[in-house]
């Protein structure tokens, strides 16, 4: 089975790490949680830079092993790329000096990754011949992940790398992000405290909390679960998977398709049957009894009450499936709708009630 384990046990004063990890051996699997949960303690244990008692293994290849004999595969032969938060380049070469620098660590029989492709995805060419002193900070991990990627790793590894940029230089780089998790193909294991950068990102959740794993999932499922502390946040919202249907240039949106149902957005870059990914936040979507006419919101869809709580005096969260002939009863996405509780209780909801999700707001996400 492809896949990444890791079942890892470490005590400091005043902090232990308990956790037995099962990460899906493609896409982005994500570490969420607060500064000092053990996010990188994880990372570290998965590179061979810390050496908890446990084991570590990818697709069979056994890392770490404590029972069987001690097995410990030093870092250097680990077939990882390491990505920190700091581009930590070598100052006193070009860009093009760093990228050589990383692709000559590999003996050339087992280079999968090339020059151009690495170049060319980070979408760095014109820097080639820059010192890294006149880079901004955006470009500067741009050549770090191309560095990573040269030494054709097995398992890409990313810690926080855009905790040091500033807002606009991180919706600079989320892109190739993207774009390395859709051409790529290869395991990446992504820590981050960002709910934003979670639910562009991540395929697999996992929700660390002091040492422990919290949830783990699919990252659609966990981000709509209110018994999670993610559906709890003012950002809370619903990842939905979906293809590019049409494009109507005219009015510049796109319709996607959503297990079946028609979902109006922005006109987005990708082809028509492309995979795409939009996200719905909580407070963005009401809910009517009866689907409305002459309304000025496009997005109407059918659902149906999965489940309620009661987040105080005013504020009720709903989970809400939605509703499509074209998709078998449980397979279809969530969304959530925080509304008032005189709503709440003026129309009476309740699980299992079908009515329609007024969807006012959708950012798409690549």
């Amino acid at each position: 089975m492809s896949e990444v384990q890791a079942d890892l046990k470490l005590a400091f004063p005043g902090f232990s790490l308990d956790v037995c990890l099962r990460l899906p051996g493609k896409g982005v699997s994500v570490l969420l949680g607060p500064s000092g949960c053990g996010k990188t303690t994880i990372l570290r244990a998965l590179a061979g830079l810390e050496h908890p008692q446990g084991r570590v293994a990818l697709n069979g290849l056994v890392w770490q092993d404590d029972q069987a004999g001690g097995v410990f595969v030093p870092t250097h032969q680990r077939a990882i790329g390491y990505v920190f938060q700091e581009a930590s380049l070598f100052p006193h070469l070009s860009v093009q000096g760093n990228l050589d620098y990383g692709r000559r660590r590999i003996p050339r029989d087992q280079q999968h990754v090339s020059l151009d492709e690495a170049v060319n995805l980070l979408g760095i060419e014109h820097l080639l011949d820059r010192r890294p002193d006149r880079l901004s900070g955006g470009e500067r991990q741009r050549v770090a992940i191309a560095r990573a990627l040269l030494t054709s790793p097995r398992l890409l590894l990313m810690d926080e790398p855009l905790s040091a940029l500033d807002p606009a230089r991180k919706a600079e780089i989320l892109p190739y992000l993207e774009r390395l998790n859709h051409q790529m193909g290869l395991p990446v294991v992504y820590v981050t405290h960002s709910h934003d950068e979670a639910a562009r990102l991540a395929d697999y959740l996992v929700l660390m909390q002091s040492g422990r794993v919290l949830a783990s999932g699919p990252a659609n499922e966990l981000m709509s679960r209110l018994d999670l502390p993610l559906s709890q946040a003012d950002d809370a919202s619903a990842i939905l998977e979906a293809r590019v249907a049409e494009h109507d240039h005219a009015y510049g949106q796109s319709r996607l398709d959503v297990a079946g149902l028609p979902l109006w957005v922005g006109t987005s870059r990708a082809a028509v049957g492309e995979p795409v990914r939009a996200r719905v936040m909580a407070r963005d979507v009401s809910v009517v009894l009866a689907r409305p006419v002459g309304s000025s919101i496009v997005n109407i869809l059918p659902a149906r009450i999965e489940a309620l709580r009661d987040d105080g005096p005013d504020t009720v969260t709903l989970q809400l499936r939605l509703v499509s002939e074209g998709a078998a009863s449980g397979l279809t996405p969530m969304l959530l709708a925080r509304i008032t509780r005189r709503s709440c209780d003026a129309l009476r909801l309740r699980p299992g009630l079908s009515l329609f999700a007024q969807i006012k707001g959708v950012a798409l996400m690549g």
